[in-house]
């Protein structure tokens, strides 16, 4: 329900309140700045309210273009998740939230830079009308002012001169839309489908940031909005001389005879930007330094459907479950670093990863190790650790796809813990559900949980997991397969004892069957997939929590890897 996102999420809830209230008042402040400033008088006789709406969305810009690097400090994030380690998991665990919050800045800017835009594109058109009247109108004696010194109002001193002209010659107009053009291809090049499938593509196009924010610093230096100068509203004030400036008689000489002088505007982009660089200059030379640390291949497993397994060592690393490093492999590119989620346990002596063929990088890295071992390099581990999972008595752990690569950790982890007998472990029994199309690319898995199984029916433990593998997209030649050797103790797809179900878990089914089975417990559901399987887990949950609070109680987690 809301309330409980609120009291889990109430972190995120007040960093998202606070964006969007000072958006809000930033635009609200400078639009209405701009709208009635008397320094902005003649400015608005020409421009009308286009003004106000492209210097209000400026200062968001702005503002928005500062907090878009700082989601995106990694080491940063870590040292703060370490110096918060007092303070309360949730807060912790919000800072993961990074990326969406990264997003979410992104998708401010590109709005804002159509109103920015478009407010600029009326603004030029009026600008050329003016220069091109010659009715006697205010925006027209205004435009001809000072064409041959530099206290004049009209960026356009020509008839001759097209918007077109404008947008590409001007330093505004020709980095206005160099920006809007990285900014352009930074967003599409993101969509969930570009980052899975051709991470490459997105990794490079993202390098436009720097163009972006070069273009940014200089967009605003040559001050074509201008204003009235204060030396010329004392002399002449528009309230007091405007209506003069359309009717002026050649031998003048009342107060209000000089014509008013204008200047630019001084260009600030700079100060809202300049500390994140820094900070993100600081943040980049730092994953250089941990990035020359060596780093020891301990082991290269091949497994079947071209997954590889990598099982390093590096001095001073420590991880924790449900973390992921980046691995950058120089033999194959010297920038592209990959992030990989940690399939091995803090308590083995090794960190391990498993890398399927997804793209060209990864094809590449695993065609290299098939010939040598090449040198690699590691940076992290990030994200904040999923110690949730030991915290209750009864856990249930749904993998989806790809999903299911966290919970190897985990699941190692636990048994470790289960082993050593451990006093932080209070779970008492495990309930893993698998859903994947085919277990193809996912047989190392396979081979884990087989492993485990058996570690815990030697120990006498068996019955500590139970497990479930639903295949979400088998077709009839296993069906029949499998009507054949129905009667097996294992699985006849996967080789394991407890047996696979084909077509999708009924949800109710599982829950009711916990519920059942632990009438008394506290049990934590927790998932790694997608959004569309958390919202009937979310259901399920509440359904089958019972009201009495001495009874069976589901809590949803939704881990973000």
């Amino acid at each position: 329900t809301m309330g409980n996102w609120l009291v889990n999420h109430w972190f995120s809830a007040a960093v998202l309140a606070a964006w969007l209230g000072i958006n809000i008042f930033l635009f609200t402040y400078y639009f209405l700045f701009f709208d009635r400033d008397e320094r902005y008088f003649y400015t608005r006789a020409i421009l009308g309210s286009a003004l106000a709406w492209a210097r209000a969305s400026a200062k968001c810009l702005n503002f928005n273009s500062m907090l878009i690097l700082l989601p995106v400090c990694r080491n940063l994030l870590s040292f703060l998740r370490g110096t918060c380690s007092c303070c309360r998991r949730t807060l912790r665990k919000q800072l993961d939230h990074n990326l969406t919050f990264h997003k979410l800045v992104a998708y401010a800017l590109a709005l804002l830079t159509a109103v920015h835009t478009i407010a600029h594109l009326f603004n030029l058109e009026r600008y050329n009308q003016s220069q091109q009247a010659s009715d006697g109108s205010l925006p027209a004696v205004l435009s001809k002012m000072h064409l041959q010194g530099s206290e004049w109002l009209n960026p356009i001193h020509s008839n001759q001169t097209t918007v077109e002209y404008v947008a590409f010659t001007t330093i505004p107009g020709l980095t206005g839309v160099i920006i809007t053009l990285a900014l352009i291809l930074m967003v599409t090049s993101s969509t969930e489908f570009i980052r899975r499938n051709y991470f490459e593509l997105f990794w490079y196009t993202h390098h436009l940031f720097l163009v972006y924010f070069a273009g940014l610093v200089i967009h605003g230096i040559a001050g074509l909005v201008r204003g009235q100068t204060e030396q010329s509203m004392a002399e002449v004030h528009p309230y007091d001389c405007a209506e003069y400036l359309t009717q002026r008689e050649h031998n003048c000489t009342h107060s209000c005879c000089k014509d008013p002088e204008f200047g630019g505007i001084p260009a600030e982009s700079w100060k809202w930007v300049l500390a994140p660089i820094i900070l993100y200059v600081f943040e980049r030379l730092l994953r250089v330094w941990r990035a020359q640390q060596k780093v020891v291949i301990k082991k290269v497993v091949m497994h079947p459907a071209r997954v590889l397994e990598l099982q390093m060592q590096k001095k001073g690393f420590r991880m924790e479950v449900g973390q992921y490093i980046f691995v950058n492999c120089p033999a194959i590119s010297a920038l592209e670093w990959h992030p990989f989620t940690l399939t091995s346990a803090p308590e083995e002596d090794f960190f391990s990863i498993h890398i399927r063929a997804a793209g060209d990088w990864t094809e590449r890295l695993i065609n290299t190790f098939q010939l040598e071992t090449p040198r690699v390099e590691v940076d992290g581990p990030f994200g904040t650790a999923s110690e949730d999972v030991f915290q209750y008595e009864v856990a249930m752990l749904v993998g989806a796809g790809i999903g299911v690569t966290p919970f190897a950790s985990i699941l190692k982890s636990i048994w470790y813990k289960f082993q050593q007998d451990d006093q932080t472990l209070k779970t008492k029994k495990i309930y893993f559900y698998w859903l994947c199309r085919d277990t193809g690319a996912f047989a190392w898995f396979n081979d884990l949980l087989a492993s485990l199984e058996q570690k815990m029916a030697e120990s006498g433990k068996a019955d500590f997991l139970t497990y479930r593998l639903f295949l979400t997209g088998w077709d009839t030649s296993i069906a029949n397969n499998v009507a054949l050797h129905f009667d097996t103790a294992t699985c006849t797809v996967t080789g394991l004892r407890h047996k696979t179900i084909f077509g999708r878990p009924m949800w109710n089914t599982e829950f009711a069957a916990v519920a059942a089975a632990h009438p008394r417990s506290v049990v934590g559901v927790f998932l790694c997939g997608p959004q569309a399987l958390a919202k009937s887990l979310q259901k399920s949950c509440h359904q089958h929590s019972s009201l009495d609070p001495r009874k069976v109680k589901f809590y949803f987690n939704k881990e973000n890897f």
